[in-house]
C-alpha cells in the first residue's frame, strides 16, 4: 500500500514499555525519588494502537498522603506529551488507575520489623 510505504509500525508491547518509563519518570519528577525507593511497585500498561493513534492504561502506585486528583492529572500530562514525542502517536486517550496508597509511615514501621 503506497500511503503506508515508508511508515514505522510500532509494536503496542513497545508502546506500553514507553509508558511505564513515562510513568515512572512523572514520579521521580512529582516525589524526587525513584517509586522503589518509596515501596511503590512497578507501574502496569496496556495500549491499544490503531492507525496512528494511541488508547492507553496505566495503573500504578502513589505515596500518600498527595493529592491524588492532581497528581494523576500531572502523570497523565506528562505520559501523553512523552509518548506522543518519542513514538509520534496521537493519545486519543489515556487513563491513569491507582492500585495503592504507600504510606511513609508504613515503610519506617515495616523496614523497623
Amino acid at each position: 500500500m503506497p500511503a503506508r510505504r515508508g511508515a514505522t509500525l510500532i509494536p503496542e508491547t513497545v508502546v506500553a514499555r514507553i509508558v511505564i518509563r513515562a510513568a515512572r519518570e512523572a514520579l521521580i519528577r512529582h516525589t524526587g525519588r525513584p517509586p522503589a525507593r518509596l515501596g511503590l511497585g512497578p507501574a502496569h500498561s496496556t495500549v491499544s494502537v490503531h492507525e496512528g493513534s494511541a488508547r492507553l492504561k496505566v495503573s500504578l502506585d502513589l505515596p500518600y498522603p498527595v493529592d491524588i486528583a492532581r497528581t494523576c492529572g500531572e502523570i497523565r500530562q506528562y505520559i501523553t506529551d512523552r509518548v506522543s514525542h518519542l513514538t509520534g502517536l496521537r493519545i486519543d486517550d489515556l487513563t491513569v488507575s491507582v492500585q495503592r496508597l504507600v504510606s511513609s509511615e508504613s515503610l519506617r514501621r515495616g523496614r523497623a520489623e
